[in-house]
């Protein structure tokens, strides 16, 4: 009698993925689009949209059993999906929330409640960089300084050469910030800056902030996952956030935020109240009324999908890497101007120096420079206006923020490069645009 040979239970290895298949996952982006932002609002490949719409119906087929009986199991897997991902040792630390802005708000709502329980004291401060996002910063002022808080901004040069640059003006606003016997309550620290993109040594920054007593400190990494290398054990942050649909694949909006484990974790709610409230940040997160979670959900199949791709999440962060300086560096030859930082400063983002001729003299030069790029030629691409260093002769003042994921293909590049090149031959300038 033949021996029964051993079952191999095993989960398949996905069948790598090809260059047509790609194409067919992102076949739903607009094909007139030379698509180089993929920093502002990410991306989602058609698998995980359909991933996505299955999640949904499932819910409106039977709402009761979807809330009883799939939601918070399905992000717990999430969370522990992520646990994994960022290095964290416990999945309690782990919430999911809508978007990093979300996430501030738990954080600095948390700040808030310390200055009026009297914890902290008027014109005690936080600190953050003058390159933070937009909407965090106005979250700053909302939450700090309503609150009494003092807000310090580090100011730092652009173009940039080094990271000693960073910390060297972020050591200068630390000592700024305890003069007269003030405390820093808070350090907000972006992971990579939006606009301009830039790197951030977060690891250096927060050693330097708990040598300076700082007390606590919050890493705003929206643009991070999928994107680079996450260790918040190494990085040692109390509170550390990204989003899950900039450059992880997942549907428009879904983020984690990381909170050390700690006394306070207690403390920590979510600014929407609901039925959860009181049972963990997680479990509030998880529940804040009816709404469609299905973005939340469908990290089990993304994970599936970037292991279809050689050298998997990782070999995807590296390879938007390298062809995103390969991409800047062409540019920056064919016009003429510099890279805003070095490569090794640069994410799967770089930005690239505009020929000082087109006249960018202003943000709202820079805004309808994009909306000019985008009506005339096909390309997105959002454009950073940089104010001129008194001295400086012809400087460039514009940089145009390229991104790259694994859709692009190298034409959008060229038809970006073909389309300044044009108004620059025209002679264009800023100042004959209207709106």
């Amino acid at each position: 009698m033949a021996s029964l040979q051993p079952f191999n239970c095993a989960t398949p290895k996905p069948k790598p993925i090809t260059p047509s298949e790609i194409i067919a996952e992102f076949s739903h982006h607009d094909p007139s689009i030379a698509r180089i932002n993929n920093g502002s609002f990410g991306c989602c490949p058609s698998t995980i949209i359909a991933a996505q719409q299955n999640h949904q119906l499932h819910f409106l087929e039977q709402p009761d059993n979807f809330y009883f009986n799939i939601l918070k199991p399905s992000i717990l897997k999430t969370r522990q999906i992520i646990k994994t991902l960022i290095n964290a040792d416990h999945v309690d630390e782990i919430s999911i929330v809508d978007n990093a802005t979300t996430a501030a708000a738990i954080v600095l709502q948390h700040t808030t409640w310390s200055f009026f329980s009297t914890l902290f004291q008027p014109g005690d401060s936080a600190i953050m960089l003058h390159y933070a996002y937009g909407a965090v910063k106005k979250s700053v002022q909302a939450y700090i300084t309503r609150a009494g808080g003092h807000v310090i901004e580090v100011h730092l040069p652009f173009p940039l050469k080094s990271n000693s640059e960073i910390i060297e003006e972020f050591r200068k606003a630390l000592q700024m910030g305890k003069a007269n016997g003030r405390k820093i309550r808070l350090a907000v620290i972006d992971h990579i800056t939006s606009m301009p993109s830039v790197i951030i040594p977060v690891k250096e920054l927060v050693q330097m902030c708990r040598d300076e007593g700082v007390g606590r400190i919050f890493i705003d990494a929206a643009h991070a996952i999928g994107n680079v290398k996450i260790d918040v054990k190494d990085i040692g942050a109390d509170f550390y956030t990204s989003n899950l649909h900039k450059w992880f694949f997942c549907p428009p909006s879904a983020a984690f935020l990381y909170c050390k484990m700690s006394d306070e974790l207690s403390d920590l709610h979510h600014p929407v109240v609901s039925h959860e409230y009181g049972n963990g940040l997680a479990m509030e997160s998880a529940w804040i009324g009816t709404r469609d979670y299905s973005p939340q959900l469908v990290m089990p199949e993304v994970m599936e999908f970037v292991s279809r791709f050689e050298g998997g999440i990782e070999g995807i962060m590296r390879r938007n890497h390298e062809k995103v300086v390969e991409m800047a560096e062409m540019l920056v030859k064919a016009w003429g101007t510099e890279l805003g930082t070095p490569p090794d400063m640069c994410s799967s983002m770089a930005m690239v120096g505009l020929p000082p001729c087109l006249g960018i003299k202003s943000d709202a030069d820079a805004l309808k420079l994009r909306t000019h790029l985008r009506v005339c030629f096909g390309v997105e691409v959002p454009i950073y206006y940089r104010a001129p260093v008194e001295g400086e002769i012809d400087p460039i003042t514009g940089y145009a923020r390229i991104s790259h994921q694994v859709y692009n293909t190298v034409e959008d590049y060229y038809r970006f490069r073909d389309a300044v090149n044009k108004l620059v031959k025209d002679g264009f300038c800023c100042s004959f645009l209207t709106s």
